[in-house]
């Protein structure tokens, strides 16, 4: 009889929880299902079909409204969902793309949306759960479509602040549709096709409102839809600045979809991918439609792309959209069914390891408006325009009040043109309707794009104008501002509403009582506020931007002289305690006292700033056109200023009014005005116009300077260019700001064009118009950077030597760059940048070249790239042509001619570069470390310091030298298998590496090798393990120093431990210089050391000789020994901090966090970064008796054998950490070798590969 075939029995539904989906989304790669447009397309159905007898006497048209089949083809829809279940996919999506009563008004069926989302959720439910068997359950999302009214376009050419649908009817009409699907059994909300992010941010407010009703709410997919090539959506926002405005909606991923197919989504997939703290979706169109609109990409070709989406680790759910079929949908499934999902990023606010937070803490605080903005500790100071202000700008307020709202606009692009990186909008004033104002206001910089590039920061005292800002606003805002002045409750409640808006949120330091005066008020109220929002309102510390207030200086009066000490005092407190937030401040406060004096009002400004950016202050409201430079104050205004900001004299005020009246009325921007910088030589004024942003001159000092020159180019190769390094200098030492760098671009733009006819005529008259150009390359500052001023420079210099030059302007993304190169038969590409973020996506556009097989030179340049950094980081990314680092525009011809040149010289230039740049890489490898270095007098005097006396050390229970012999079993969970690979030359994390798309069948292969001999060698029994430990009483002798006793009594000394100390210098100038020593109490403080010795080793030749002539297992079983030895480290300091120490008893961790370190204590081993001097391993073995007990012993040059052998100190400090020492001087080479009682060679000899050179 035959065995019956057993099917795969249904499941009831069970709603999956966000949790569930996550790890779902980590086991493997979702897929979502295909076109329901299309597919109903290909039914032909009639006007009647549409109409079906519910409708058949509907006043109003239906064919074309595919969400209506829900109510009258019921049928068809499930067929579709049938033959995408049938193809293998997880997710079914309603079809109710266009199910609001905002599209459907256009059918004239916008009272049934409740019913068509509630039956569409119904049919996609029932089909589901029939394909829903044990172990693979098939999901349902709740399509939520984009509308066909935008809420931030004008339908209106003539009219561009009108809407024809505002965001609160669209968050009433989304609300709606969820509604229904809810009530017809959705497991998730997918937002698709997002062309307008507010209409999505409308959609997510609707969402969470529905949500709220639910303990468990339902998770959501927003998926964003890029329009065409620019990369934006139809709305203006980059991929970045969609992601960054969609976030607060906690969603399980974000994506994209549909107007592209997956070649052209490519880029941004891979940028999400990259960015995204959530998981990423795509599901593309099968690609672009043909001449009659129809989509003809095949199954297979789309899945080719498909797979390398899933093969480079980009993609958690993948399906299709426009033209996609069933078809395409079981390719796509049979190519990713085997790869791996792309690692999603633990949450900040998920999990509860306080390092992990701390690191997680540090991320950036991420805003945008249609171009994101991250700021980090890395990031240069914000500029915050201050001049939409009507409580601020007198014109402004006019203008706003007097209806001149376009002319409004020009303040706000005027701010932005000076160099503001967010605008501060402020329409508190009586006279106006500052709700309506705002709206109005907004409504118009959404149509401008030059403007509304940069994030907003929407100001007011009052909530409901600030919420109708937040409601026209499609990128991520920062709300100015939130404060505990009316108590606890309405501060979270008001932080709930702005997280509810996907706003960052500036928090004054003002609480039930007033405003914070003084530096203790500023630092209680941050402190407290921080608290409540974290703790209560759920709030992620990286929206939080902290503003202490900067109250005016110079009043007067006594007690405001410590005002702005106490702000930069606060800021550095903030940042130092208060771990992921920003600082901010409005700067035109602390001069309010000396108002009609320019001069005076911006040199306390330069002056205040320069000391709060030191502090740490993130961002301020400036007046962006109006920031001095430090350095370029006189002396006496720059220390007077400093006397009364810093509050070092009591008549500071006095004396900077002194001077005030010395140098009235002239001011540093009046400067211009003045003549005595006109009596400098020509390149002096170049130099001095190009500094201060001074146009006013520029063409007749650069025709002077011409007309003095040999040739117009040399003008730009000399005085120019010099000039422009004092700025580029000014500017990379903090002396000097954004906005100026912005001016003198100008400066120097319009000199170039003055010149360029003249080089033109001069290449005419030399005839070389009539001759080919010698060459076609592209230039193109990349994307995530707009200084083009160097690349300009270059192209002009190239053009003029008979180049021709296809310049492709600035924040290129590397697909153009290359598909330019490609389609123009370009002969090289010339790569600029200026900010550091460039440098990386110079190594992406190099690894893109050599992905898609160019084989052209490429040229790298501008004030950010090195020839070091081109040789390490971006030549070896790309290797089918030379990549060379061009230092200015002198030397651009030069190369650009030997790359250009015949094969043979080429040749010739290309061996000479690579041979240079394998010297740099090498040399760069190898003192990366190399630096300048303190004294050792001033590395001990910045020594971590510890308040000893309120802090006890742990008593060790178990203080006798002691053997133990664990058996393997019990290391093998503790083994680290990452090294074990690395051992055969695979690179990669285990397990991933199993799956790695170069070496995953290889890492597999070896994994089922070495599982068998693991097997073979625990039956075996020869192979065993082995180690001693032990606990002494310690105190730290001197300052480097460690001294162990005999006994509890500390009378008889029992051994010195020297240690090393870090002398590199702190950029922070924060963190101190380390030694182990530190950790240890200083005499009169009962403390103690343990330390340990393992091997794993033991039997080994014994073991090795039954493979006489067989390479593989010999290295197999040295280097399972050498995991079994690590293990047994990690499972003894695991015993010593339960049981043998004791201080951690409590302690569970897996071993992912014991590899991750995230245990208190540290084990650092002689001869490694915390103290590398082997021979220490002299005293711990004798200590231990480690070779008598444990059968290691020490070679010459103190390695251990056997191999397979461990062996450290144990520190029990809660802030011990491990280190590296790296090098060290002179000083302290000395100083060891007489600690030691060394000879000074015999000292060098042992600490040669820590000296510095």
């Amino acid at each position: 009889m035959p065995t019956p075939v057993t099917k795969p029995r249904m499941i009831p539904h069970q709603r999956p929880t966000r949790e569930q989906l996550l790890l779902l989304m980590q086991e493997r790669i979702l897929v979502l299902d295909g076109a329901y447009g299309s597919a109903f397309q290909n039914y032909s159905l009639s006007e009647e079909a549409f109409r079906g007898e519910q409708y058949a006497d509907h006043e109003h048209p239906l064919q074309g409204n595919h969400d209506i089949f829900n109510i009258t083809q019921p049928s068809i829809v499930a067929e579709v969902h049938d033959g995408y279940l049938e193809a293998g996919c997880d997710i079914i999506s309603t079809n109710t793309f266009n199910a609001t009563s905002i599209a459907q008004e256009d059918f004239g069926t916008q009272d049934i949306c409740f019913d068509l989302n509630q039956r569409a959720a119904h049919i996609a439910r029932t089909c589901a759960d029939a394909f829903s068997v044990i172990g693979r359950p098939r999901y349902v999302a709740g399509s939520i479509g984009p509308t066909n009214r935008t809420a931030s376009i004008s339908p209106d050419v003539n009219r561009p602040e009108f809407r024809n649908v505002d965001f609160d009817q669209l968050v009433h009409a989304y609300t709606e549709a969820a509604e229904g699907l809810i009530a017809g059994g959705i497991d998730i909300f997918l937002i698709e096709t997002v062309f307008d992010t507010l209409n999505a941010k409308a959609a997510i407010a609707a969402v969470h409102r529905v949500n709220s009703a639910w303990d468990e709410p339902f998770p959501i997919i927003v998926s964003g839809t890029i329009t065409d090539a620019s990369g934006r959506t139809l709305s203006g926002q980059t991929c970045e600045a969609f992601l960054y405005s969609v976030e607060h909606a906690n969603p399980i991923a974000v994506g994209l979809n549909c107007a592209l197919g997956a070649e052209q989504l490519r880029p941004h997939v891979a940028e999400l991918a990259r960015l995204s703290s959530n998981g990423v979706s795509a599901h593309p169109n099968a690609g672009l439609p043909d001449a009659f609109g129809e989509y003809t990409q095949s199954a297979a070709q789309m899945a080719d792309f498909i797979r390398e989406f899933a093969e480079s680790g980009w993609l958690n759910i993948v399906g299709g959209c426009c033209g996609t079929t069933p078809e395409h949908i079981k390719a796509i499934v049979e190519v990713v069914n085997d790869v791996a999902p792309r690692p999603i990023p633990v949450s900040r606010r998920e999990g509860n390891d306080p390092d992990e937070s701390q690191r997680l803490f540090k991320a950036e605080l991420t805003i945008a408006g249609l171009e994101p903005l991250k700021l980090n500790e890395e990031s240069l100071f914000i500029n915050v325009g201050e001049r939409t202000n009507v409580t601020g700008s007198a014109k402004f307020a006019r203008l706003i009040r007097e209806n001149q709202y376009i002319e409004a606009l020009d303040v706000a692009r005027q701010q932005v043109e000076n160099g503001a990186q967010i605008i501060d909008i402020n329409m508190d004033e009586g006279m106006l309707d500052g709700a309506d104002a705002m709206q109005h206001f907004l409504n118009l910089i959404a149509t401008e794009p030059d403007i509304s590039r940069v994030p907003i920061m929407i100001d007011s005292s009052k909530w409901e104008v600030i919420e109708a800002g937040l409601k026209c606003v499609q990128g991520k805002a920062i709300v100015n501002s939130l404060s505990l002045k009316e108590g606890e409750e309405a501060f979270v409640s008001l932080a709930r509403k702005c997280q509810s808006y996907g706003a960052a949120m500036v928090i004054m330091a003002f609480d039930e009582q007033g405003q914070a005066d003084t530096y203790q008020r500023k630092i209680d109220i941050c402190k407290r506020s921080f608290d409540i929002l974290i703790e209560q309102a759920n709030v992620d510390p990286r929206d939080i931007i902290f503003d202490p207030n900067i109250f005016a200086i110079g009043t007067g009066i006594e007690e405001h002289d410590n005002y702005a000490v106490d702000f930069i005092q606060a800021v550095e407190w903030i940042h130092k305690h208060l771990p992921g937030v920003s600082t901010s401040g409005g700067l035109s406060n602390v001069s309010f006292a000396f108002r009609g004096n320019n001069f005076v009002r911006e040199a306390i400004h330069t002056v205040f700033l320069y000391h709060a950016i030191r502090a740490g202050l993130t961002m301020a409201i400036v007046n962006a056109g109006q920031l001095g430079i430090y350095d370029d104050l006189p002396d006496d205004v720059r220390e007077a200023a400093e006397d009364l900001v810093l509050n070092r004299r009591p008549d500071a005020t006095e004396r900077l009014l002194a001077l005030a009246d010395n140098h009235s009325p002239s001011s540093s921007t009046r400067e211009s005005q003045t003549d005595t910088w006109r009596e400098l030589a020509v390149k002096d004024r170049l130099t001095h116009a190009l500094v201060k942003g001074i146009n006013s001159h520029v063409v007749e000092d650069t025709e002077e300077a011409r007309l003095s020159a040999d040739r117009p180019l040399d003008v730009i190769e000399g005085p120019l260019m010099d000039g422009m390094g004092v700025v580029g200098d000014l500017f990379a030492s903090g002396k000097m700001f954004l906005p100026q760098v912005v001016k003198s671009a100008r400066v120097m733009k319009q000199a170039v064009a003055h010149l360029v006819p003249y080089i033109e005529a001069e290449k005419a008259k030399r005839g070389d118009v009539q001759k080919s150009a010698k060459g076609k390359i592209v230039l193109a500052t990349v994307k995530g950077d707009v200084h083009d001023i160097g690349k300009n420079i270059v192209g002009v210099v190239l053009q003029c030597n008979n180049y021709e030059i296809i310049d492709l302007g600035v924040m290129v993304p590397a697909e153009k760059i290359l598909q330019t190169a490609v389609e123009e038969n370009a002969d090289a590409i010339g790569l600029s940048g200026l900010i550091t973020p460039s440098l990386d996506e110079m190594v992406k556009v190099a690894a893109e070249m050599q992905r898609t097989g160019l084989r052209i030179p490429l040229l790298i340049g501008g004030a950010t790239t090195s020839k070091a950094h081109t040789a390490a980081k971006i030549a070896p990314a790309y290797e089918n042509r030379a990549t060379v680092y061009v230092s200015d525009a002198s030397r651009a011809v030069g190369v650009a001619a030997k790359l250009l040149a015949p094969e043979q010289d080429y040749e010739q230039f290309s061996q000479e570069i690579a041979a240079e740049y394998a010297l740099i890489k090498n040399r760069v490898e190898a003192r990366r470390e190399k630096r300048a270095f303190l004294t050792l007098d001033a590395a001990r005097a910045n020594a971590m310091s510890f308040d000893w006396n309120t802090y006890t050390p742990p008593v060790p229970h178990h203080s006798a030298v002691q053997v133990i012999e664990p058996s393997l079993e019990e290391l093998l969970p503790f083994i680290d298998w990452s090294p074990y690979f690395m051992t055969w030359e695979l690179a990669g994390k285990f397990p991933n590496i199993l799956e790695d798309e170069v070496v995953g069948e290889a890492a597999t292969a070896l994994w089922h090798d070495t599982q068998e001999r693991l097997d073979w060698l625990i039956a075996d029994g020869r192979l065993s393990a082995k180690g001693v430990l032990g606990f002494w009483p310690a105190n730290r002798l001197g300052n480097d120093d460690i001294r162990l006793y005999t006994c509890e009594k500390r009378s008889t000394p029992l051994a010195d431990l020297c240690h090393l100390r870090q002398q590199a210098p702190k950029p922070d100038d924060l963190s101190p210089n380390l030694c182990l020593a530190d950790y240890v109490a200083p005499e009169g403080i009962a403390d103690y050391v343990g330390g340990f010795a393992v091997c794993c080793g033991g039997n080994l030749e014994e073991i090795l000789a039954d493979f006489p002539n067989d390479d593989f297992n010999q290295i197999m079983i040295k280097a399972l020994a050498d995991r079994f030895a690590e293990a047994f480290a990690e499972y003894l300091h695991c015993k010593v901090r339960r049981h043998y120490w004791g201080y951690a008893s409590s302690e569970e961790l897996d071993n992912e966090a014991l590899i991750k370190e995230r245990y208190q204590g540290i084990r650092p081993a002689p001869g490694y970064p915390a103290c590398p001097e082997h021979s220490e391993k002299e005293t711990l073995f004798e200590l231990l008796d480690a070779t008598d007990l444990a059968g290691i012993e020490l070679t010459e040059s103190y390695a251990m054998y056997p191999a397979a052998s461990v062996s450290g100190w144990y520190f029990s400090h809660p802030d011990a950490r491990y280190f590296g020492v790296g090098k060290i001087d002179e000083d302290q080479l000395t100083d060891y070798a007489e600690r030691k009682g060394l000879a000074l060679e015999s000292a060098r000899q042992r600490l040669q590969p820590v000296l510095t050179d």
